[in-house]
């Protein structure tokens, strides 16, 4: 079983108010997810050799516990400031076709005929989004692949990051 879930960045989801809904059907509405893939893997991938290799990791885990995988992409903001110079810093969403193409690599992939999977897209920060997937599919761990490079050292690494702040168990992929 494949399928993708193309779902609009957290920042871009916008609800209008209804007078007539109670506020618990709001809170379900927005935070409604597959329940099959409850209790899951997520992975974060970008299309990145180290990502490729915590694919590759997590299917292993999905496919030895029973559960689902649920892959996630986010997509790049960057913030305006970086060229603009204005305040308060105000973030673009840059276009971002690469969520499509991955899912349509994935589709053809032979090695996810393993496990039940889902792709998820997301856009913002990339430790904040992983988090907010594992929590709302209650997701027994994130797989990340280790970042390299100079990027790594000067912001800090995303395995890291998310490492020190996740509210479940994170496996950093070498």
């Amino acid at each position: 079983m494949a399928g993708h879930e193309f779902s609009e960045p957290a920042d871009r989801k916008r609800q209008v108010a209804d007078p007539t809904a109670t506020p618990l059907a709001a809170e379900e509405t927005r935070h409604s997810c597959d329940p099959a893939f409850r209790h899951g893997v997520v992975v974060g991938f970008d299309g990145s050799t180290s990502s490729e290799r915590a694919l590759s990791y997590a299917i292993g885990m999905a496919h030895r516990s029973g559960s689902g995988l649920i892959i996630v992409h986010v997509a790049n903001r960057l913030p305006t400031t970086v060229w603009a110079g204005c305040e308060p810093p105000v973030f673009v969403d840059v276009p971002d076709h690469r969520t499509e193409v991955l899912g349509l690599e994935l589709a053809c992939a032979d090695y996810l005929s393993e496990v039940p999977w889902i792709l998820v897209e997301r856009g913002g920060d990339i430790c904040h989004e992983l988090e907010e997937v594992g929590r709302e599919y209650s997701a027994d761990a994130i797989v990340v692949g280790s970042t390299h490079g100079i990027v790594g050292r000067i912001f800090g690494s995303v395995a890291g990051r998310l490492a020190r702040r996740a509210q479940r168990p994170v496996i950093v992929i070498p």
